[in-house]
């Protein structure tokens, strides 16, 4: 096994080792305002309503981003596309630290903007090029290997934080400057070592013939896929259902450091253990999740039921963290979100899949774009909806923020079977491959 293993070759996960990096700056830049919020709240005098109204910039921007964005991944190709996606988050990411205390909600959700309009071509780009280096049966792994970097950029956020700015808010600009140097080292990695697998120069033809063996078209043509037709694919709008549940992901990941500030006291210089417990947990689901699915399928489940099954799963883990919002046990909460943001990552991973299994690779950045926008504008109303009810009601308003993240996945899932009951692929023109 070991020798065969040897023959087909391993540059696929060198590429794939790129997407986690990536990843991990996309997610450590987006995480650093969640961590700092109870410490901006106080030194900006903001409300919890001038809080969403921030978040809810970095959404809209996120979700024309993901319009745009992958599309445009899906003409210039993956390594043009994802280039130009983190040099403009990059840059307004450091704009962050430029902004006056003068001018600080509209200086924010101006920085929030273009950061989310850049970070939007982050998971398009990294799903295609998985859906181009990796076979079916190892996509959802795959992806559920570079998706577990969102929580070491989550984790990597607090302890950097910590370390760095004061209780008072001293020294908070220098997290947001720091991921220039690292995406900086990104972009000349990857302009240097990425080419698609078929015209790669070191990739054999033992790797290559694995990454096209369970392929319905081995080779696609030139042809672009317009963005109308595309749209038109009950497949992408199943998709797009799905990403609802990035609302939730987004709760946990902007609201949960100020939730354990205001219900548990939780300040900026020990949010990092509670963190690092949840996005640890959020990394094992989200790892396990993309196994567990592949797992299924090489015991000779068909795509469809080894996808959905692993779905249902994870909807059924994720149930208890309704019970967040009434215990009154710090560590009890702390470990029932990281369960739930581990069912999330798990969910996450096999979604993303989801469509690489039944789409042309040459329109999966733009199925998953559709899907992205679809889950910002869930995220935007969430915020709304949670910032106004905590200005009015007070803490009370998590129960019914916890309650939904709880719930909402076994519904989502049972539409997502409705809309695409078989997953049976579409071919280079969006037609459904016969048996």
């Amino acid at each position: 096994m070991t020798t065969e293993k040897a023959k087909i070759g391993n540059y696929r996960f060198r590429i794939l080792a790129m997407l986690m990096f990536a990843t991990t700056i996309n997610y450590f830049d987006r995480s650093i305002i969640g961590v700092m919020a109870p410490t901006l709240e106080k030194m900006f005098d903001w409300s919890n309503n001038d809080y969403a109204n921030i978040m809810i910039s970095f959404k809209v921007a996120y979700a024309l981003g993901m319009l745009s964005m992958g599309s445009i991944i899906d003409r210039l190709g993956t390594k043009k596309g994802y280039t130009l996606s983190i040099a403009i988050w990059s840059v307004f990411g450091m704009l962050h630290a430029a902004v006056s205390p003068s001018f600080s909600v509209i200086g924010f959700a101006a920085a929030r903007f273009g950061l989310g309009f850049g970070e939007a071509g982050n998971f398009p780009a990294a799903v295609k090029t998985v859906g181009e280096w990796f076979p079916k049966k190892d996509r959802a792994f795959a992806t559920g290997i570079f998706n577990a970097a969102t929580s070491i950029g989550a984790i990597a956020a607090p302890f950097v934080v910590g370390a760095i700015v004061h209780v008072d808010g001293k020294n908070w600009q220098i997290p947001f400057l720091i991921t220039g140097a690292l995406s900086s080292l990104w972009v000349v990695m990857w302009l240097r070592i990425y080419q698609k697998p078929a015209v790669h120069p070191k990739v054999s033809k033992e790797e290559l013939d694995y990454i096209l063996s369970d392929s319905e078209v081995k080779e696609e043509s030139e042809e672009k896929l317009p963005w109308a037709r595309v749209a038109k694919t009950r497949e992408a709008w199943a998709f797009a259902v799905a990403k609802i549940t990035d609302a939730v992901w987004w709760f946990y990941l902007f609201w949960g450091a100020k939730f354990l500030a205001d219900t548990f006291g939780v300040n900026i210089k020990n949010i990092a253990v509670p963190f690092f417990v949840i996005y640890a947990l959020a990394d094992a689901g989200s790892i396990f999740g993309g196994y567990l699915s592949g797992y299924f399928m090489k015991k000779g489940w068909s795509v469809n039921k080894a996808r959905k099954m692993t779905l249902l799963f994870c909807a059924l883990i994720i149930l208890p963290v309704c019970y967040v919002a009434i215990t009154d046990n710090k560590w009890v909460a702390i470990l029932l979100i990281g369960l739930g943001a581990a069912g999330h990552q798990a969910w996450s991973a096999n979604i993303f899949t989801l469509v690489s299994d039944v789409m042309p690779k040459k329109a999966t950045a733009s199925v998953v774009g559709i899907g992205g926008m679809i889950g910002a504008v869930a995220g935007m109303i969430a915020d709304k909806l949670l910032g106004s009810v905590l200005d009015q009601a007070g803490n009370s308003g998590y129960f019914y923020a916890f309650l939904v993240a709880g719930s909402c996945y076994l519904v989502i899932l049972g539409i997502v079977h409705m809309m695409m009951p078989k997953m049976t692929p579409l071919n280079d023109n969006l037609e459904y491959v016969k048996d």
